[in-house]
């Protein structure tokens, strides 16, 4: 295989903070669309949420009032044994209504507790719904402030990244023949982990160590790539200070 063609370590800098700054940038952007549908499914939840609490305060007041006719129906019915049994004819007849009469006001004495019971209840109900429309409210003043955020950020994302892209491409004009064209192969591969630094021996990317005949290579300027990721390497800045004097 040929040998390729010298590239410049602050070339392969470059593109590598670029495509960094670029993935970080769109993923800036899409973001923006993200945190507004989970923002949008929040407020969803809660509104759902109020509405399934509203409709069973709704029940629970119908079951009350319900319980409230039919204790006034059962009082009625009292009063029109009590007139009856003013007008009995027999002890037998005395003795039947009021047995009657005790034990409707016992089921009325029942049914008490139990309208209490449900006032009760439906006064809690109507805190949670207080609350939950209060959260619902909440909910959607923070989509209002998500959306207006991310209409702010967008345009200047895409600003930036349509900055960073027209440099990108001018760095990669510098690029040539070989040297362009395995650059080229790893960016479609692996996008911006397509280039790693070497840092103290090691590759930046996974984390091992790299030969020091590729080192020695990376330092002449001479595109390699790491042995067990494949990124196209390069000295950081700091290194480059220990770069052989003389090309080989």
């Amino acid at each position: 295989m040929p040998e390729t063609s010298a590239v410049s370590l602050d070339v392969l800098r470059t593109l590598h903070r670029l495509h960094r700054q670029l993935a970080d940038l769109r993923h800036r952007l899409e973001q923006g669309p993200r945190r507004i549908r989970a923002a949008e499914q929040a407020a969803s939840i809660r509104s759902d949420e109020l509405a399934r609490a509203r409709d069973e305060l709704k029940r629970m007041k119908v079951a009350a009032d319900q319980k409230e006719l039919q204790l006034k129906s059962n009082e009625g019915k009292l009063k029109e044994l009590d007139r009856k049994l003013m007008t009995a004819s027999s002890n037998r007849e005395y003795q039947a209504l009021k047995d009657q009469m005790a034990a409707d006001r016992m089921a009325n004495s029942v049914l008490e507790e139990e309208i209490l019971d449900a006032l009760s209840q439906i006064e809690n109900q109507e805190k949670r719904v207080a609350e939950l429309d209060r959260q619902l409210q909440t909910a959607q003043q923070r989509l209002g402030e998500v959306k207006a955020q991310a209409a702010a950020e967008a345009p200047v994302l895409q600003a930036d990244i349509a900055r960073a892209e027209a440099e990108l491409a001018q760095t990669e004009s510098v690029l040539t023949g070989d040297v362009a064209e395995l650059y080229q192969r790893g960016v479609r591969q692996k996008g911006e982990d397509a280039l790693a630094a070497i840092e103290n021996g090691v590759c930046s990317g996974c984390h091992q160590v790299v030969p020091v005949q590729i080192v020695s290579q990376v330092m002449l300027g001479r595109p390699s790539f790491c042995k067990t990721c494949g990124r196209l390497l390069y000295l950081r800045e700091e290194d480059e200070r220990r770069r052989p004097a003389k090309d080989e």
